[in-house]
């Protein structure tokens, strides 16, 4: 039996690839900021699915959080092997509207702690000749939308030049692309939702299905629903100049209100 970490695990996308993950027969070891949470969360998973779910709480906006992560991706005696990098979250506001403290705590989860808890886990993984790495990114990544969207293009040009490098040992890596998904991330973040098309909204569960079968695929890009590939696919061609227009209108639209 095979055992997956995940961070940010107690809701969203997060939560959706543990109830996957566990219903597939995957032992867990569950991380997030909320103690309570992560415990509830894996008692209900082991008495349903029978599997191990450890827990770790870890604030991953902080070197110690971090550490205790990356300390148990490392861990030989235990090996993980499968890491979900799904912790995040979104700042309400435009650019310099936005404290710089908490632009630095978002890089930190969003840039920090994804290169060196890939790092932790890749290490372990080449080392067994085997594993895989899912780091959550989003279609963000694609347009010109301010901090968060740079954070997330760090995350997939990160995430391809990385299984580049480790290609032929045994290690798989992801970019997972998701568009809008019902979650608690825009609630969260103090984001107004009321004005998104209903044909925008994702299911995490589907989500996470189409997701994993693009990793066994060996992709290391995963936009996983017809429809936002056909809107990326408008993304590449249209103009930088025009695009970076429309994406600031529909980011004050759809986003932060």
């Amino acid at each position: 039996m095979t055992t997956a970490l995940i961070t940010g695990s107690t809701a969203g996308i997060g939560a959706a690839f543990a109830r996957r993950l566990a219903a597939d027969g995957h032992d867990l070891v569950l991380v997030a900021r909320d103690t309570e949470r992560l415990t509830e969360q894996a008692t209900e998973l082991h008495d349903k699915h029978g599997i191990e779910a450890e827990v770790l709480t870890a604030d991953l906006a902080t070197d110690e959080g971090v550490e205790a992560v990356a300390a148990r991706l490392g861990d030989r005696r235990n090996p993980v092997d499968l890491l979900v990098n799904n912790a995040g979250f979104g700042n309400k506001g435009r650019f310099l509207d936005v404290p710089m403290a908490d632009e630095l705590r978002m890089l930190k989860v969003h840039v920090e702690a994804v290169l060196r808890l890939t790092a932790a886990a890749t290490e372990a993984m080449r080392e067994r000749g085997r594993g895989g790495v899912v780091n959550v990114a989003s279609v963000a990544a694609f347009v010109p939308r301010g901090t968060y969207g740079a954070s997330k293009a760090w995350v997939v040009q990160f995430t391809q030049g990385a299984a580049r490098d480790l290609a032929g040992s045994g290690v798989r890596l992801m970019a997972l692309c998701p568009g809008f998904v019902r979650t608690e991330f825009h609630e969260r973040a103090g984001m107004g939702t009321d004005n998104i098309p209903n044909w925008m909204w994702l299911d995490a569960d589907k989500l996470v299905a189409a997701a994993l079968a693009d990793l066994a695929r060996g992709r290391t890009v995963s936009i996983p629903d017809p429809r936002y590939k056909a809107l990326m696919g408008v993304v590449k061609l249209a103009p930088r100049g025009l695009l970076g227009g429309v994406t600031s209108r529909t980011g004050r639209k759809y986003g932060p209100q």
